[in-house]
């Protein structure tokens, strides 16, 4: 059998394969995308004030437990905001509804690109940690919007570098 004969029981090199989503069309990324950059920031605002009731909830836990500990818990003081941040969100959009609570109120969820599938825990906290890095100084939060904004799909750039897309609820197939 020379390299250019095909074996009958393989598919085609150029036939799609099952186990690869089809790319969705450019039209309908930008239908699902429409402004989509103004209900992120509105989400965002809504999200820290969950994340800031979390973070008063559990300090009031590591409070208590430290007075238990004779304060060894007290240590935990210096992880709790980001670890409440980073657990939130890959509890929420790595969980059944795609989403944080502010992005469910603004109608937005997150999807992978290609088969807008389910993004799991992990994923959601490194696109989570990824987004804390990106504001944490002013101009990786600056190109990580004009990203977003020049972009058709307005992904931003943590986005590009998990591979997820951020979609409104109601033009998601």
């Amino acid at each position: 059998m020379s390299t250019t004969d095909h074996h009958p029981d393989l598919p085609h090199p150029g036939a799609p394969r099952p186990d690869v989503p089809a790319a969705r069309p450019s039209y309908e990324i930008r239908i699902a995308t429409d402004g989509v950059l103004a209900r992120r920031l509105f989400a965002f605002c809504l999200d820290l004030i969950v994340i800031g009731a979390l973070v008063l909830l559990f300090s009031l836990a590591i409070l208590v437990l430290g007075v238990l500990t004779l304060g060894l818990a007290w240590l935990l003081f210096a992880i709790l905001v980001p670890a409440v941040g980073l657990l939130y969100s890959a509890m929420t959009v790595g969980g059944p509804n795609q989403a944080t609570i502010g992005m469910r109120m603004m109608g937005l969820r997150v999807g992978r690109v290609q088969s807008t599938g389910r993004v799991d825990g992990i994923t959601a906290a490194v696109h989570a940690l990824l987004f804390w890095l990106a504001t944490s100084t002013f101009f990786l939060w600056l190109l990580d919007v004009v990203i977003g904004v020049a972009r058709d799909d307005r992904r931003l750039g943590h986005d590009l570098l998990v591979d997820v897309i951020v979609t409104r609820t109601d033009a998601t197939p």
